[in-house]
């Protein structure tokens, strides 16, 4: 990429020319972004991968700049109308929307009121008025009439339709408008009258007669008018003030005091309404939906990133359940590797109520199969469920645990679930994914669309390709974070580490089904199409559990292991004492093994490891209770007190599970006692909260919470990692009642779920 480019980039971002060109170079030669994060802390300056995504998205964004310039410079070229200055004007731009202003004027036209004026000769006349040097108008517009133009009035009004375009087309007449539409523009939506007193309409009353700066409405409000317009309920605009708008162009192209300027001042005013104000409204438009889909994404992802990271049960024995009613309770037996041992349907709840049955087969299976720990889906019958698992005595521990079951119908039908389960239906896919889910969130949710997992904020109204590119980003990063066992990971998983394709995940699984298990990442170059590249950019991220060589289960790069084996030779130790005795590793000398090539940001990652070789990062899984005396909306009273999950974060606020099937809300503004801007500053996803109950409405399902603590000093709130078994949720005293949050917000639910 050209140094201009870079320059840009590092200016915009903060960051070096240096880090930008290694960023580039890296890229350019096939390093991912988790490698460039992890194994090239020296080239980026010790970049995460948020940082390094950004350049890598602003040299894709120059990338097609140039491009486009390189189009642009040659249709004007083809015109013949390529001047040095405009040359240099063009090379020299750095932004896409300045880019097609310069180039509107040259840019082919459809047939316009302007290029019709001008078939009948009338752009002389429209040159003359804009230079405002002649006095008598009529007597120069007598001058055009012709065949095609039958009086004066006729040629005025094709001159301003001419001087209106030229108006339309100026640099500084669009720069002036934009400006003004960035500063001071306003977002109004009214109601279609024929559909006001629609049922489905009502959701969006709030914006019946609504007004807001569009600089100051938050993405999901942007999203939701944008809806409701495109289902034909509301009616959109972008308005700025146009007395102040005209004002300004006047400024710019009025010269003079005459009939001449009398005639350019209507072709201004047309040209503001009729042409200026809607292309500049519809680069509003569209920026204020890319700027809402960027932020709706942001919250996508980031809710995305963390339900991957979830904590993971680890290699046990698990009984899932899939809660039902009538069809039953579809039960399986999955051993330590998430394979499928058992599958049967129990009958516990109505209309068939073989709760007895149900108790004796549930022991029959955690005996058989020696089951540590059982999961239920959060569902249809998921807290009858539980009750029903919770009231038997196993005869030794059992842990039990609520799993979200989002999207695991979608995975249970897809060709994923049927390559993998061929002879057994959706029912029994669908309970296997709740069992994997537990013992592996990563590696199930891996299978599923992100966007059938429910964490989302109106992800179908946004950009799709972008939404794709960014989940399909936040996936590698997480995969890449935790590392992959090579030896048990399923294709769908590979597919997302560093230098991976589906095809070389394909031929992984394969070489390991004809040959087993790996027994050193040495071994991986021997798959089919496992290049040189492929094997720099995979094997670091690739775990081989037991290996030989220890470090092949570790997240050092291969590359590095011959530095490895010299720190323990240097301190005369082998490398499983490296690893075992802290102070034989207090004993390296760190800066003795710096080099050109390995900065003290690798020395630093290499010792780190080797302190626990092939950990994993996330946390360890907790379990929870709900409070046993809920089991449905109607139960939840106005000032109860109750622990529950946090299942979703918006920008608005943050969506809590408190056991009753209906998630209640807690606004942004309830989250705590002190001021909060984003609710990811208070609250993560899957996070053990305690949140009080402010208000009920049963009928329309809804339910509003809040994290605040009357008791807490300023700054606090109420929440927690986890609730232990022995603990029981506390009866609090009934929430003061709360101002705007009381009946806006509770609309807010319907709308997100909309």
């Amino acid at each position: 990429m050209e140094l201009k480019y870079i320059q840009k980039i590092a200016e915009k971002l903060s960051l070096s020319i240096k880090q930008v060109t290694n960023i580039d170079n890296l890229q350019a030669e096939g390093a991912t972004i988790p490698f460039m994060a992890r194994y090239r802390k020296e080239a980026t300056g010790n970049l995460d991968e948020v940082v390094i995504g950004a350049v890598v998205e602003e040299i894709a964004y120059f990338t097609d700049l140039d491009k486009r310039k390189a189009t642009v410079l040659k249709t004007i070229d083809d015109l013949g109308k390529l001047s040095p200055e405009l040359k240099a004007k063009i090379e020299g731009c750095y932004n896409a929307t300045e880019l097609e202003d310069i180039y509107l004027p040259y840019k082919p036209k459809r047939k316009t009121r302007a290029t019709q004026a001008i078939e009948k000769g009338l752009e002389p006349l429209a040159k003359l008025l804009f230079d405002q040097a002649i006095v008598n108008t009529e007597e120069e517009a007598a001058k055009f009439i012709t065949a095609d133009v039958k009086d004066t009035k006729e040629a005025l009004q094709g001159a301003r339709d001419i001087i209106a375009e030229w108006v339309s087309e100026h640099e500084q007449a669009r720069a002036k408008v934009r400006q003004l539409f960035a500063e001071t523009a306003t977002l109004t939506s009214k109601v279609m009258t024929a559909k006001k007193d629609d049922a489905e309409a009502q959701k969006y009353r709030d914006y019946f007669e609504f007004s807001e700066s569009l600089g100051k409405s938050p993405s999901h409000r942007i999203l939701a008018i944008r809806r409701a317009e495109k289902e034909g309920y509301l009616l959109m605009d972008i308005n700025i003030d146009k007395t102040i708008a005209v004002e300004g162009l006047e400024e710019i192209f009025v010269k003079a005091s005459n009939p001449a300027a009398a005639e350019v001042k209507k072709a201004i005013d047309d040209s503001f309404s009729r042409l200026l104000k809607p292309s500049i409204e519809s680069e509003f438009r569209l920026a204020s939906k890319s700027k809402a889909d960027e932020e709706a994404i942001n919250v996508f992802t980031e809710n995305l990133r963390q339900l991957l990271l979830a904590s993971p049960l680890g290699s046990k024995k698990v009984l899932a359940i899939d809660p039902g009613f009538r069809t039953g309770c579809k039960v399986v037996c999955l051993d330590a590797q998430g394979a499928l041992v058992k599958n049967t349907t129990i009958y516990p709840h109505p209309p068939q109520n073989q709760w007895q049955e149900s108790v004796a087969e549930l022991k029959s299976l955690v005996e058989k199969y020696g089951i540590e720990a059982i999961g239920f889906g959060n569902g249809t019958a998921g807290r009858e469920t539980e009750t029903l698992v919770r009231s038997i005595d196993f005869g030794r521990p059992v842990s039990i645990f609520q799993v979200n079951e989002s999207g695991a119908s979608i995975y249970s039908a897809s060709e994923v679930a049927r390559e993998e389960f061929p002879d057994h239906d959706v029912t029994v896919r669908g309970a296997v994914s709740i069992g994997r889910r537990l013992l592996d969130p990563l590696s199930e949710l891996v299978k599923i669309d992100p966007k059938s997992i429910g964490v989302g904020q109106y992800q179908h109204d946004v950009n799709q390709t972008k939404l794709k590119t960014a989940l399909d980003r936040v996936v590698e990063s997480a995969v890449n974070f935790v590392g992959v066992d090579v030896n048990t990971a399923s294709k769908h998983l590979l597919q997302y580490v560093s230098g991976i394709s589906a095809t070389l995940a394909n031929n992984i699984v394969q070489y390991r089904n004809q040959n087993g298990a790996f027994q050193s990442r040495e071994e991986l170059k021997k798959v089919p199409m496992m290049g040189p590249k492929s094997f720099e950019q995979c094997a670091g991220f690739l775990r081989i559990a037991g290996a030989k060589n220890v470090l092949d289960s570790s997240s050092v790069h291969p590359e590095r292991y011959a530095l490895v084996e010299q720190m323990a030779k240097d301190v005369q130790a082998s490398l499983e004492e490296l690893i075992r005795n802290s102070d034989v590793r207090k004993k390296i000398n760190k800066k003795q093994y710096i080099s050109e090539a390995v900065g003290e940001y690798t020395i630093e990652d290499i010792l780190k490891e080797l302190e626990k070789p092939g950990r994993d990062p996330r946390a360890q899984i907790e379990e929870f209770r709900f409070d046993e005396t809920i089991k449905s909306i109607e139960d939840v009273k106005v000032g109860m007190t109750v622990p529950g999950i946090v299942t979703n974060i918006t920008a608005f606020g943050a969506f809590v599970d408190i056991g009753v099937k209906q998630d209640g809300l807690v606004h942004v503004s309830q989250l705590s006692n002190r001021y909060v801007a984003d609710p990811k500053e208070v609250v993560k996803l899957n996070q053990r909260v305690t949140v009080t109950v402010t208000e009920v409405d049963v009928a329309r399902k809804r339910i509003a919470l809040t994290m605040k603590d009357k008791n807490a000093a300023n700054g606090e709130q109420r929440s927690g990692s986890g609730i232990g078994l022995s603990k029981q949720p506390k009866q609090g005293k009934p929430a003061a009642p709360l101002n705007s949050f009381q009946k806006s917000l509770l609309d807010l639910k319907k709308k997100f779920n909309d």
